[in-house]
């Protein structure tokens, strides 16, 4: 597979990365430990280098997962997880926590959960109103120092906390959603990564499997899937949606693509430094999203989707009031 580098960090990953969480959480039941042992492995013998985890996943039982499967090879992988949030007795989260003392903790904690001396990319997972960006920047500074860490990123942070972050410690790179039904990240997020040189890992590049064409407004969610609480995968939502999907596929069948070829494609063409990570339980739709890597848009592709989708209001807030709080601050 092809490589990319993040922004200005060196770090260098596959052009397409692993987003792990559905395999513990978010998604349903999770998956049997030996099918996502196996599903793993596969990534990465098919060139996958790039993986996605966080304490928050399962919680825990995400980076345990990924530190087993990976633990063969794990110095021909990059291996990035998260901090920020604080649990209850029962695995819910109850609130932020990216006080400088919790870093630390969760960064010791992560590395014996993962099985590995250091970890190669640590986000904050959400921007902490309680905590300045600059003492959690400084905090994951020092534990770069102490070889715990080797690189820093933040999630769904707004322009001017990334500024201030990069400021104290350079920021590798930032995980924002991103994909063809939400380009939010193109109005201001993207020109400062590029000022900064700051790589992009957008997760749900795939709308959360809406992309791909496999759901519609008869689609029915598991009661553990996240989906359930979403505005826009409410049936009214997915039904004003379908449009943008039925667009999506026509210029998919012109590529001899599917749909969700072309939406990863075309995140990779709009920047070098752009990696995405889509998530799968399913080795079939593991390999179709690597061969996505392969697709080349041309000029006249990208313009035909431009056109094809501008006239496409996409419908339905991406989170929750109470989780929308939580986004671009």
């Amino acid at each position: 597979m092809q490589k990319r580098v993040l922004g200005k960090s060196g770090l260098q990953v596959s052009a397409i990365g692993l987003g792990c969480m559905g395999l513990s959480y978010g998604y349903g039941p999770a998956t049997d430990i030996q099918e996502a042992t196996t599903l793993i492995r596969r990534a990465f013998e098919r060139g996958v280098t790039f993986f996605d985890t966080a304490e928050a996943y399962g919680p825990y039982k995400n980076e345990e997962l990924l530190g087993e499967a990976l633990a063969p090879f794990r110095e021909e992988v990059v291996i990035a997880t998260k901090f920020g949030f604080n649990f209850d007795a029962n695995g819910g989260q109850s609130g932020m926590n990216s006080r400088p003392e919790q870093i630390r903790a969760v960064a010791d904690q992560a590395l014996r959960r993962l099985k590995t001396d250091v970890i190669d990319l640590f986000y904050q997972h959400r921007v902490d109103p309680d905590v300045p960006i600059e003492d959690v920047a400084g905090t994951v500074k020092a534990l770069i120092a102490e070889g715990k860490v080797r690189h820093f990123g933040l999630s769904e942070a707004g322009a001017q906390t990334i500024r201030r972050a990069h400021a104290v410690q350079p920021v590798a790179a930032l995980q924002s959603e991103y994909s063809l039904w939400w380009r939010e990240p193109e109005q201001e997020i993207l020109p400062t990564l590029e000022e900064l040189g700051i790589g992009f890992v957008p997760f749900s590049p795939l709308g959360k499997g809406f992309l791909t064409g496999a759901i519609s407004e008869t689609t029915t969610f598991d009661s553990k899937d996240f989906r359930h609480v979403v505005p826009r995968f409410s049936q009214e939502a997915r039904k004003a949606n379908q449009t943008l999907v039925d667009r999506l596929g026509e210029i998919a069948a012109r590529k001899k693509a599917t749909s969700a070829q072309v939406a990863l494609a075309w995140l990779l063409a709009q920047k070098p430094w752009i990696v995405p990570i889509p998530g799968t339980t399913k080795l079939h739709r593991l390999e179709e999203n690597i061969q996505s890597a392969e697709i080349e848009l041309t000029a006249e592709d990208l313009r035909s989707i431009e056109s094809a989708l501008a006239t496409i209001k996409v419908e339905g807030d991406r989170y929750p009031a109470h989780l929308q709080a939580r986004v671009n601050r």
